[in-house]
């Protein structure tokens, strides 16, 4: 099934786009613009239902990649239970620091900008526009961990718990963002 290293995806692959989240690969398809042909993949996004097309040419530019492998996610891990989660002190520059990191929807981006969410969190308290990213960055983390590993959901968020209160973090439940 995998992907052959350049880019191409086959249909039924799982893939992940950046702040959208986990999409499977429905169509492969092309289309004629004037007189170009272009080839492109109908994703189907697992959360929202949505259906987006991206063209094979902008595949690393929305940077669209498969879903993390397992060696990927212990880094992920252990970066949750002993990397620092500094970030910028001006909440300005720090909205635009874990903005940019959610932008590459990297998987241990998207940890970077939850670790220091929580930091900052504990600290002194999250801006409503915090709270949403910190949700999203929780909701890709969980979603894509739970595709990688083939379990639910609900186990990465004990696993998470776990790792994270090693640092004396509290992994936020899915509700408590919400309002």
């Amino acid at each position: 099934m995998g992907s052959n290293g350049n880019g191409h995806f086959q249909i039924g692959e799982r893939v992940v786009y950046p702040n959208h989240g986990v999409g499977i690969v429905e169509q492969i398809g092309t289309r004629t613009l004037g007189q170009q042909v272009e080839r492109y993949y109908l994703l189907n996004i697992k959360s929202s239902n949505l259906k987006v097309t991206v063209p094979f040419h902008s595949v690393s530019n929305v940077g669209l990649r498969p879903v993390v492998k397992n060696g990927e996610i212990q880094k992920i891990l252990s970066y949750l239970e002993d990397g620092n989660g500094e970030s910028a002190a001006d909440w300005k520059d720090r909205f635009k620091e874990n903005s940019d990191r959610m932008r590459t929807g990297a998987l241990l981006d998207v940890a970077a900008v939850l670790k220091s969410l929580l930091v900052l969190k504990e600290m002194k308290g999250l801006s409503f526009r915090e709270k949403k990213m910190l949700e999203r960055a929780r909701y890709l983390l969980v979603s894509e961990l739970a595709l990688a590993r083939n379990c639910e959901e609900e186990n990465i968020e004990v696993l998470l718990t776990k790792t994270l209160s090693r640092v004396n973090l509290r992994f936020p439940e899915a509700g408590e963002l919400a309002s």
